[in-house]
């Protein structure tokens, strides 16, 4: 049994920030990448950032470059999304989804297909 829970999500004013985790649970639990996908009302999931353990490699789609951060708490299944100068178009449901598959790139991680595991997701909303 696999488990991903996420927290950290919220209510923030445009140009603050949240942190938010995500924990990967069970005894038999690997993966070679973990990452975050968001998705708001009446819209496709979007790819917003990745970890790949072996580099470490990270991705970004291109909506949250230089404004989010991925990171991995070595010491646990756990990853964080650091956000930073948020706008109201961030606000979406925030999903944590790990990876059993290794890829060279990023294509299959940043798309739905490339994932496993899927937490059940955290809201985010900025306000303006």
């Amino acid at each position: 049994q696999v488990q991903l829970v996420e927290s950290g999500g919220g209510l923030v004013q445009a140009g603050g920030s949240l942190r938010l985790s995500c924990a990967a649970s069970g005894r038999t639990f690997s993966s070679n990448a973990m990452g975050w996908f968001r998705q708001a009302p009446g819209r496709e999931r979007e790819f917003v950032a990745a970890f790949r353990w072996i580099g470490p490699s990270t991705y970004y789609g291109g909506s949250v470059k230089g404004r989010f951060t991925i990171s991995r708490d070595n010491a646990k299944n756990t990853i964080h999304l650091q956000m930073n100068s948020l706008k109201p178009e961030d606000t979406a449901v925030y999903y944590c989804a790990a990876s059993r598959s290794y890829y060279s790139g990023s294509y299959y991680y940043e798309k739905e297909v490339g994932y496993d595991y899927w937490g059940q997701g955290t809201q985010v909303t900025v306000s303006s």
